[in-house]
């Protein structure tokens, strides 16, 4: 129930308000996020890159303006221009919702979706670095890994993401991990029905080990997204049981959240990719963190009553 009440929030105005203006939420969405503007984000990415890589969020999503669309894209090519100048591409990508580039729009979204991110994708190939397209609720899985195909043809590198809690994603998983394929598995942060979901942890735990031994024992490339030692104990093992290497699969865990664990994965040789977002549209983003892991609930809990 409290993850449901925070994801409702992550969805009201009057609460954004109020989080917006606690004199300590600053403080606290600094661990999450990386700042508000793009140059921030080049300083976060220069020091994480040091020992790990990165995949940059530009914050926003449900947009249905053409206007704001366009200025997403700008937004991605810019930073896309500045990590190449800053010699970064090695270690750093982006990763795009398409809902924030056109994809809700009410008239010819996808189309305009696949478009803008087609300008992504040449800027970061001008750059030297790849795109993984972002996955939202169940309602834009279809439409997002139709673009994903299509973006393929001309950009094999494109990487797309699965939700472990989606009761399809084993099927996905079997569509998906052909030769080349770039698939990050992740639970799941959106509030789903029963009728396309598990609604249990156990469950949704079960289906992400199912769905990773696809992926493991498949022709592409996995990456696992999750802070849960138990899932990264069994990908480990799973992944030494395919014979892959530190170069054939990799981690992901999300900016702020287990940074000690982060660089012990690293430091072991392993690949150890950090979810880096930033931006100003921050709060949606923020809410979904807290409702995620309640340790997290906890420490902005605890920073709120703290007054040191």
């Amino acid at each position: 129930m409290l993850r449901s009440a925070l994801l409702a929030a992550s969805r009201s105005d009057a609460c954004h308000t109020l989080v917006a203006n606690l004199p300590l939420t600053r403080q606290i969405v600094d661990r999450f996020v990386a700042g508000t503007t793009v140059d921030q984000a080049i300083t976060a990415t220069a020091e994480l890159t040091a020992d790990r890589y990165v995949t940059l969020d530009h914050l926003g999503e449900d947009t249905t303006d053409r206007e704001q669309a366009e200025k997403t894209v700008s937004a991605y090519t810019e930073l896309l221009d500045l990590l190449g100048r800053a010699g970064l591409t090695a270690r750093a990508e982006v990763s795009v919702k398409l809902t924030a580039i056109g994809g809700s729009l009410p008239v010819d979204g996808k189309k305009i979706a696949l478009d803008n991110a087609r300008r992504i994708c040449e800027a970061a190939k001008a750059a030297g670095t790849t795109v993984t397209l972002d996955m939202e609720d169940h309602t834009t899985t279809d439409q997002t890994l139709e673009i994903v195909r299509e973006l393929r043809a001309d950009f094999g590198w494109v990487g797309a993401v699965l939700q472990a809690y989606l009761r399809r994603t084993e099927q996905d998983c079997r569509e998906l991990a052909g030769p080349g394929s770039r698939i990050r598995l992740c639970k799941g942060a959106y509030t789903e029905p029963a009728s396309v979901a598990f609604q249990r942890k156990s469950e949704v735990d079960s289906s992400y080990v199912r769905c990773l031994r696809i992926l493991m024992n498949g022709a592409g490339y996995p990456m696992v997204a999750s802070h849960d030692p138990r899932l990264l104990a069994i990908a480990e093992h799973l992944a030494l049981a395919a014979n892959r290497g530190p170069a054939d699969h990799e981690f992901q865990m999300l900016y702020g959240i287990r940074p000690a664990e982060q660089e012990r994965i690293a430091a072991e040789g392993k690949r150890l990719r950090v979810y880096v977002p930033y931006g100003d549209q921050w709060y949606g983003y923020f809410m979904r963190r807290l409702a995620e892991r309640p340790a997290n609930l906890m420490f902005f809990l605890r920073s709120l009553t703290t007054t040191n």
